[in-house]
């Protein structure tokens, strides 16, 4: 009963609009009769006929306010409980309220205005809808919820307005009726008045940077919302809109099969010839058959889901097989236009006709456009057994259905041969509407063969489909499980240094030894092989571990890299004239003899009683052993921190989320007495002899509602947490780029080309990452300092060494990115 109360007052327009809503259905008796049948209930519905011609100019008020029919009530009354108490969460009661009322009024004024006009002109959609009435509260919901979206965070605005817009234009391009172009202008009224609403105004709908993960999960809804536009046309009473001539390709009236079938047997003409193509393309099988290519959208929007390149590519050739389709189709000259209800010009049917291609010329322009999201590729392994699936299904299938067919050859009409009968195989596994071209059209009279005749291509793609699914299921591995375990024991055995456990995460791939005692873990960019951290081996082998990997480098001719290592592997590059050079700091802290007494902790003492008297508490742990709730919260950080930053992700020495979910990673958290995340910390263990004896700080968020210091309290409490278990090191890891400040008297060393060029990258990215800035932060733990360093052989390399390390950082910028890293230095 509590919540019930407390959604009650958290959200009470919702809930009035709803009672209203189903109110007036039962005074109206729209509940039992739909408005547009007729009746007194029209009173209150807009339109040209009751707004302008009637002149009751009060309809596009109560229009928001009475349902059409149970259909409209239904779904009205659920929008309003969700989405519109959503509006309410972020801008409040009244101004929800509002919002519903000014869009939707201004969405059905705005729309009559323009059916009225458009009338006048004499256009084809304003006069087909000429006598249509309006009564639908979803276009004030929608309003409002574009309106909400102004003072949503970075994440969910993005997500409201793409995917809004989305549903709505495809109910408008292939249903068009009226009540969706209002609610798109309802929309886009929202749209306003939210940009105008916000605390940011008009720089508040600027677009925030989106993960790869975010990125591609948009561009699969948009995808798979695509792929029902052509369905709802084929939706009694058919559709209206710019795009619904596409009913005339995935739909058609087909004469009766058994009186086509009876009459063609006896007498073969050319009607028997057009009478059996759409006999052919009518009953459920050849229906499923056409809608091959909808469910392969869908099938393609799961893919890019994963970021998978066959899903992109095969995205594509749906969409560009759409366009084909529509044009031969709808090019036969066949078409029958109702010019009784649309009165149209030859001019603007023809227009209309063309604009069937749109949406899938548009959806192929926005997948060449993210072209980069889509990079991860199949394993082998995985293609193949694909291929084979869909080729065996193939071969198996076509030569049954031929067996099967020449045995009872003398029972298809019209007369057929072996030739007409081997392409009416292939005809039997292409789409309805694809076949155009495939020769005669014969169909079996009955028996085996005509149920083959309607299943068999369906059977076929039903397996691809599978296959399909599993294909993009499979993990796509730049490294064999069998190497990453094989890193990881050296990794247990040896330790890498406090760095060494970033050689496990996505993008390195692994040198081995001969002997395979020893390591190195590297990523190509350009040629350019960049190795990460110290070599995984006895510390005793280092200078040969080196030595072997630089003439694997050489052998495949990479430029060699070794980026990130401690210092005492330098007098082995040293020794062989390689240049060095200083690329971060790391901050060290030892907890086994930590004392936070001193005024130079006092700040963190502050911290950790402020932690203390809020009730905040810690939990030490691993992702597989958090519940479900405290996952979900770090995502929603996680995601919330990339979605408000205009910049990119960075990776190679920083981890995201996916690096956190490791079962060796350990999870140091902030949680609220309220059970709200605070903070997330994440930690990269390394090893001696299977034993750990240090961590390394890498992931680091905060939730927008946490208290002030609470980083401070997560750090200090993981050291004192480290301090029990004998923990040898704790690392605040390196801040890449930040550089020690030189201390009073110490004479700085002298500038080299690469350190200008790092120092500039430095002074670049800091006003957006802020490196520096960290490194101060992590200055407040009274650490040690350890240098970490870069080496490379010939300085002339500089340039494509510069360029492979800012690709390795930031592997997936795009120009504009690039552009946005710019502006923010000029900030």
């Amino acid at each position: 009963m509590k919540p019930v109360l407390n959604y009650l007052r958290a959200a009470p327009v919702s809930v009035g609009l709803a009672v209203v809503v189903i109110v007036t259905s039962i005074v109206t008796g729209t509940i039992v009769t739909p408005a547009t049948t007729g009746g007194d209930s029209l009173v209150w519905a807009a339109g040209v006929p009751t707004t302008i011609d009637s002149g009751w100019w009060w309809t596009p008020l109560t229009a928001l306010f009475v349902p059409n029919d149970v259909a409209s009530l239904i779904v009205s009354v659920v929008l309003a409980l969700t989405l519109l108490a959503v509006c309410e969460r972020l801008i409040g009661s009244l101004r929800t309220a509002a919002a519903f009322l000014l869009t939707g009024i201004v969405g059905i004024l705005v729309g009559v205005v323009i059916q009225q006009l458009g009338m006048n002109l004499n256009e084809s959609w304003a006069v087909g809808s000429a006598f249509d009435f309006t009564l639908d509260p979803t276009i004030g919901i929608i309003g409002a919820l574009l309106t909400a979206s102004g003072f949503a965070q970075a994440l969910w605005r993005r997500r409201i307005r793409l995917i809004t817009f989305a549903i709505v234009l495809v109910f408008v391009l292939y249903s068009g009726d009226q009540d969706n172009f209002y609610r798109l202008l309802a929309a886009l009224a929202g749209l306003v008045l939210g940009i105008l609403w916000s605390p940011g105004g008009v720089h508040s709908s600027r677009r925030g940077h989106s993960s790869q993960g975010e990125s591609r999960n948009l561009v699969a809804v948009i995808v798979a919302i695509s792929a029902i536009g052509p369905l709802i046309a084929l939706l009694p009473p058919g559709g209206n809109g710019p795009l619904s001539f596409v009913q005339y390709v995935f739909g058609a009236s087909n004469p009766d099969a058994d009186a086509t079938l009876a009459a063609c047997t006896d007498n073969f003409s050319a009607e028997c010839d057009r009478n059996l193509a759409l006999v052919s393309a009518g009953g459920v099988s050849p229906l499923l058959l056409g809608l091959v290519p909808l469910v392969l959208l869908i099938i393609a929007a799961i893919g890019l889901r994963r970021g998978r390149r066959f899903a992109w590519l095969l995205a594509i050739v749906v969409n560009a097989a759409l366009i084909v389709l529509s044009i031969v189709t709808l090019g036969l000259g066949d078409i029958t236009v109702d010019t009784t209800r649309t009165d149209v010009t030859s001019i603007e049917t023809l227009f209309w006709i063309l604009a069937t291609v749109l949406a899938p010329v548009a959806l192929i322009v926005m997948l060449g456009v993210t072209r980069a999201r889509f990079q991860i590729r199949a394993p082998k392994a995985a293609v193949r057994r694909f291929g084979i699936i869909v080729a065996t299904a193939f071969v198996v299938l076509a030569v049954f259905y031929l067996i099967v067919g020449a045995a009872s050859v003398d029972d298809y009409v019209p007369d057929a041969n072996f030739g007409d009968l081997l392409l009416d195989t292939i005809r039997r596994f292409v789409p309805t509407g694809f076949d155009t071209g495939l020769g005669q059209i014969i169909v079996p009279t009955g028996g085996f063969a005509l149920f083959l005749y309607q299943w068999v291509g369906v059977v076929f793609w039903a397996i691809t489909v599978g296959a399909l699914i599993q294909l993009f299921a499979a993990v796509a591995q730049s490294r064999s499980v069998s190497e990453e375990e094989h890193f990881r024991r050296l990794l247990q055995r040896y330790g890498g240094g406090t760095l060494g456990f970033m050689g496990t995460w996505a993008g390195n791939v692994y040198w081995f030894s001969a002997d395979g005692e020893a390591a190195v873990a590297y990523r190509v960019i350009n040629g350019v092989a960049i190795t990460l951290s110290d070599p995984i081996c006895d510390p005793a082998r280092g200078p040969e571990v080196i030595a072997e990997f630089i003439a694997f480098c050489d052998a495949n001719s990479y430029v060699c890299v070794f980026y990130s290592f401690h210092e005492q592997y330098l007098q082995v590059f040293e020794q062989r004239d390689w240049q060095h050079m200083s690329v971060g700091e790391e901050t060290l802290m030892a907890p086994v003899t930590l004392d936070m007494a001193g005024k130079p902790w006092q700040k963190v003492r502050q911290a950790l009683n402020r932690g203390t008297k809020a009730g905040i508490t810690t939990l030490w742990t691993t992702w597989d052993e958090l519940p479900v709730s405290l996952s979900n919260q770090i995502n929603a950080i996680s995601e919330q921190w990339v979605a408000e930053k205009e910049l990119p992700e960075m990776g190679f020495t920083l981890g995201a989320m996916q690096e956190l979910k490791d079962p060796e990673v350990k999870l140091f958290l902030a949680i609220g007495p309220d059970g709200d995340m605070q903070a997330i910390t994440s930690w990269l263990p390394d090893y001696r002899d299977g034993e750990v004896v240090s961590y390394t700080i890498d992931f680091m968020r905060r939730g927008d509602n946490s208290i002030g210091g609470i980083m401070e309290f997560v750090i200090a409490s993981a050291a004192l947490h480290m301090q029990k278990d004998g923990i040898e090191v704790l690392s605040l890891s390196a801040a890449p780029l930040a550089e020690k400040p030189v201390s009073p008297g110490e004479t700085p060393p002298e500038p080299t080309v690469m350190t200008r060029l790092l120092g500039f990258l430095a002074q670049t990215l800091e006003p957006a990452y802020g490196f520096s800035t960290l490194f101060k932060f992590k200055s407040k733990f009274n650490p040690t300092h350890s240098t970490i360093y870069m080496a490379y052989a010939d300085p002339v390399t500089l340039p494509v060494i510069g360029a492979a390390i800012g690709s390795a950082y930031l592997p997936h910028a795009t120009p504009k990115e690039y552009l946005a890293l710019a502006k923010t230095l000029r900030k």
